[in-house]
């Protein structure tokens, strides 16, 4: 059991999100009981270190400080990495409008070009309307095809539209072309980064009738052709009465693990990496670590420090949790 300067630090952090206003965004994060800024909000980001957008630690020995404050100056809660920046970043986002049509770099093209981490990420639904859809992946077989279709305007022809509904889970490895659409809201688990590259945005203005910027040499460097769906390896097991769904984890993805905990009564976890980050999406319920039992409601968000070997939740829950991989 650690201590500092007298004080056990062997609880979860709870944290208060950092919310983004987006041209596409809306207002159905309140469904989540937060208290939005006015407009139009795309973005909750629940658990994040990321400058851009830091969350705060709302409880015990740490209260106050943010997020990556915590993981610089007390290493040891996360398993004294060897990363700089803590690597995940959990958003939920809220689709009242489409997204740009975009893709992310890899770790190396991003080191070099825009001096951060690259960006895998996934998505687990939470909502959908009716007759929604993915933009994911691309038809071009050749990166010359890809450019002629870019450069052309073909987008009909380009872009693949896969239909969505809630429960689905989709990884978005770097290098994906992707976008949400209109009516969508998600769970999202992805590295630590800022770094999007638009491919099309439908030719939409802001308030200031500006468009906002592409970038299509980066789209084109990046993007892999031909695009193939990553292979999936979902699994369910019962314990007791709860679920617990594994959605990906290593080798298919190295930065990450995601899982889909459904609680119903107890359930008794102990710890699979250096710390875990827990979302609620729904129900009540509490957690109970190191004797210690706190409330979860719905569009909570905490991290499980290293400190804690196990812990239990009981109640009616829908969590998705997520935990780094040897290459976070």
């Amino acid at each position: 059991m650690h201590t500092d300067g007298g004080i056990i630090l062997t609880e979860p952090f709870f944290l208060k999100p950092y919310f983004q206003p987006k041209i596409w965004g809306g207002r159905k994060l309140e469904t989540f009981g937060y208290d939005l800024p006015e407009g139009k909000i795309g973005e909750c980001w629940a658990i994040s270190a990321h400058p851009h957008g830091p969350a705060t630690i709302e409880n015990g020995p740490l209260a106050g400080k943010t997020l990556a404050e915590a993981y610089s100056d007390n290493p040891e809660y996360f398993g004294n990495p060897s990363s700089k920046v803590f690597p995940l970043l959990t958003k939920i986002l809220d689709a009242e409008d489409a997204l740009s049509v975009q893709v992310h770099p890899d770790d190396e093209y991003a080191a070099i070009h825009e001096h951060e981490l690259g960006k895998t990420e996934c998505w687990y639904v939470i909502n959908a309307d009716p007759g929604s859809y993915l933009i994911y992946g691309h038809h071009a077989q050749t990166h010359e095809e890809l450019v002629s279709m870019i450069e052309n305007g073909q987008w009909d022809k380009l872009l693949r539209k896969v239909p969505v509904k809630a429960g689905d889970f989709f990884y978005v490895p770097s290098g994906t072309i992707h976008a949400l659409t209109k009516g969508i809201m998600v769970l999202e688990t992805q590295q630590s980064s800022d770094t999007t590259y638009r491919l099309y945005d439908y030719d939409r203005t802001d308030d200031a009738g500006n468009k906002r910027e592409l970038h299509l040499k980066q789209s084109e460097d990046v993007t892999i052709v031909p695009h193939v769906d990553p292979k999936l390896d979902i699994t369910t097991e019962k314990i007791g009465d709860s679920t617990i769904t594994t959605f990906v984890t290593a080798p298919t993805s190295p930065f990450f693990s995601v899982y889909r905990w459904q609680v119903n009564g107890e359930l008794k976890l102990t710890k699979s990496a250096d710390y875990t980050l827990i979302s609620v999406l729904d129900g009540d319920g509490t957690i109970t670590a190191d004797d210690k039992t706190f409330a979860l409601t719905k569009g909570t968000h905490l991290l499980v420090p290293s400190q804690i070997a196990s812990w239990t939740i009981n109640g009616k829950l829908d969590i998705i949790a997520s935990t780094p991989g040897k290459e976070a």
